[in-house]
């Protein structure tokens, strides 16, 4: 029963009807969840939001962590300001600080390199590949069975990569009972066009972040570049932008309370279906310790940077990264607080493995096997923190990056370790130049030597690392006698062989060759609890799946960082009792906010156009003023920034850049009533790009829908 399950429940699971606004669709499904669809207002065919080459699905790009969209026939792509933040940040000076006082290039001749890490992925091609990676492996376990899975994996890539324009991947969905094969085109010469300074971009900042009410310009945008030939190219003056096939028309005629929305992007990672031991584990160990981690390191980068106004630069889009890590996963300590959610899904639990008891041919081995491989999937994850902790340095991971590098080349390319084929060379070398707009040696031998600090306090870690590390004495030395931070000397360790690591004098090649085992060792451990967990996870899922399908409940992946479409409606909530928040701000509450200092120190031009009242096309009816965030039900999470917000019509009206404070614990469990997600309307970012930045040039390159004059 439970091999069927587990290859075929996944795939009725699409006609399961979604309940409420929950569930992060893959594209394919949304045929047979029309009458949602219909029942909350949405006209544009289902079927045609299934096909990835039709309009508005077309449209709609990753960035590698965040989401955007074409908006013009001319490769321009909007997104959210923190999604950009890298681009604005590596072209940013002390004396040229893009971060503050924004950037906006008036011709294409202006426009900034994104950066070498930089990229577009435009998604063209999906297909069904659970059978080529998991047939047949039943037999096998533990790390044999991982990595088999994964030189079947690495084929299947290879096959669809035979174009090198393309970059094409084979997530697992429902935790291993089914693969995709997914093609995209990656556009490597990306350049920044036009981010609002950060008091508008930011506006709020960390005190903001995750609250409501808001009002956070969060928006940026990015061009593609490709070749004469209209093909991916590395980055070139001789360049010219990307035709896109589609792209989203904008809409300036806005939404009002109960309207639907769609959202398509690529949320990063829930965890709807983990167990109740799972969620103990996050609540009670991991989360605090990351917590306190993400502190002590934003603690020791504050304390290295001060008064040194580039390195605050250079940190800049590190430290935003790191703030929104720690108070996302604070957020999601106090929701378990708030709410006993292992409570609740021990409940869920209980009346699954109920059902599940009572189904013939059921394994009675199953259970206990999955509880056991659940367990040393913790111990591991406590392992790998440690490890983590006590490598907290660039320059470390850049050597460790390089030897391995050199040691997996002396392999067949089909055998080297998935990251370091040759299809990931370009990859690599990306993310080591990187390093030149945002490393300080002194500020990374702080974090360093932080990192070593905790570690050597830390309880319950594995001590074969102990004796390999250096004292925290020696590590100023390190930094004076390396070469690694100066980055030809870096890119120059790229084309080494494994014996001149082992007979290089740099100190930290030297640590990253002495490492070197131990790490293998943990990778192996890491492997053998992932193969066990990829060989019962797939059959437990195939069960949830055909026990929540009895129910009528939805049955949808969890967010993979795959192309995926949510739905909903504006929404106001209520998050504790006698209190209800509305779903729209306006421009006036940028105003009651302004203290005229960071965080709420918002540009002059903007107050004076609201004092004004400068709205013109961009003022709502209803509110009388220009919106500024609105709220919607949509089941987001991370990696969904930057998403598009269309309308019934499938035009854009906003983007998704964040969550209610509430809603945090979503990743974990979705709650109808306080789950809201926090969106820019594109009536904000239009009216701050006519009436504050001047961007006329792409207000012009844009197809905006401006409301019937009445």
């Amino acid at each position: 029963m439970l091999k069927k399950l587990a290859l075929s429940a996944a795939m009725a699971a699409a006609f399961v009807p979604a309940m409420a606004d929950e569930g992060q669709w893959q594209p394919h499904q949304l045929p047979q969840l029309k009458a949602e669809l219909k029942r909350i207002g949405i006209t544009i065919p289902a079927e045609r939001l299934a096909d990835l080459s039709k309009h508005p699905m077309s449209a709609i790009v990753s960035l590698d962590g965040c989401s955007a969209s074409f908006v013009s026939p001319e490769g321009l792509v909007v997104t959210n300001h923190h999604c950009a933040y890298g681009a604005i940040q590596r072209n940013s000076t002390a004396e040229k600080n893009y971060i503050a006082n924004g950037f906006l290039a008036k011709t294409r001749a202006e426009e900034l390199p994104g950066g070498p890490t930089t990229r577009v992925y435009v998604t063209d091609k999906l297909e069904n590949v659970t059978a080529r990676v998991n047939n047949g492996l039943e037999k096998l376990s533990g790390k044999a069975r991982h990595e088999e899975a994964k030189k079947r994996i690495k084929a299947l890539v290879a096959e669809c990569e035979s174009d090198k324009i393309y970059r094409c991947s084979v997530p697992a969905f429902h935790r291993g009972a089914e693969y995709y094969r997914i093609r995209q085109m990656m556009i490597k010469d990306v350049r920044l066009v036009y981010a609002p300074a950060e008091s508008i971009g930011n506006y709020g900042g960390d005190i903001d972040n995750y609250e409501w009410p808001r009002h956070t310009g969060d928006y940026a945008f990015l061009r593609a570049y490709v070749g004469k030939d209209g093909r991916p190219a590395d980055p070139s003056p001789d360049n010219v932008p990307y035709k896109s096939k589609d792209f989203l028309v904008v809409s300036a005629e806005g939404l009002k309370n109960g309207d639907p929305i769609l959202l398509a992007g690529y949320p990063g990672r829930t965890s709807r279906y983990k167990l109740p031991a799972e969620i103990r584990f996050a609540r009670d160990v991991n989360y605090p310790a990351m917590v306190a981690d993400y502190q002590a390191d934003l603690d020791a980068i504050a304390a290295a940077t001060k008064g040194n106004d580039n390195h605050v630069v250079r940190y800049a889009s590190v430290v935003k990264s790191i703030n929104n890590r720690m108070k996302k996963t604070q957020g999601l300590l106090d929701g378990f607080a708030r709410k006993d959610l292992a409570a609740i899904k021990d409940a869920q639990d209980a009346e699954f493995r109920a059902w599940y008891g009572k189904q013939a041919d059921a394994s009675r081995q199953l259970l206990p096997e999955l509880d056991a491989a659940i367990a040393a999937d913790m111990a591991q994850t406590n392992e790998d923190f440690f490890y983590g902790m006590a490598t907290n340095s660039d320059l470390l991971k850049s050597a460790r990056t390089l030897y391995r590098l050199a040691l997996e080349k002396q392999k067949p390319d089909a055998e080297r370790e998935t990251g370091y084929q040759e299809r990931d060379i370009a990859n690599i070398k990306a993310r080591l130049s990187r390093l030149e707009q945002s490393l300080v040696p002194a500020v990374d031998q702080a974090r360093y030597v932080s990192g070593l600090q905790r570690y050597a306090k830390a309880s319950g870690k594995a001590r074969s690392l102990d004796p390999l590390l250096p004292a925290v004495a020696d590590v100023p030395a390190m930094y004076q006698q390396t070469k690694l931070a100066d980055t030809a000397s870096r890119l120059a360790w790229m084309d080494k062989s494994p014996a001149e690591f082992q007979q290089s004098d740099d100190p930290f090649i030297k640590l990253a060759v002495r490492m070197h085992d131990v790490a293998m060792a943990l990778e192996d451990q890491r492997k053998e609890v992932d193969g066990t967990l990829e060989k019962i996870i797939p059959q437990y899922m195939g069960a949830v799946i055909a026990w929540k399908k009895s129910q009528g409940k939805p049955v949808y992946p969890d967010a993979n960082s795959t192309l995926r479409v949510t739905y909903g409606t504006v929404s106001a909530y209520s998050p504790k009792d006698g209190v209800t928040k509305g779903p729209f701000t306006t421009v006036e509450g940028i105003v009651e906010k302004h203290t005229g200092k960071d965080p709420f120190d918002a540009p002059k031009a903007l107050l004076e156009a609201v004092k004004a009242k400068r709205y013109g096309q961009f003022k709502d009816p209803v509110l009388g003023t220009v919106p500024v965030n609105f709220l919607s039900s949509a089941d987001t999470t991370g990696g969904n920034s930057g998403s598009a917000i269309v309308n019934k019509r499938g035009e854009l009206i906003g983007l998704n850049f964040d969550s209610t404070y509430e809603s945090i614990t979503k990743d974990w469990y979705f709650d109808r009533d306080i789950t809201r997600a926090i969106h820019l309307d594109a009536r904000y970012m239009l009216w701050v790009m006519k009436e504050v930045d001047h961007a006329d040039n792409l207000l012009q390159e844009m197809k905006i829908k401006y409301p019937k004059q009445k």
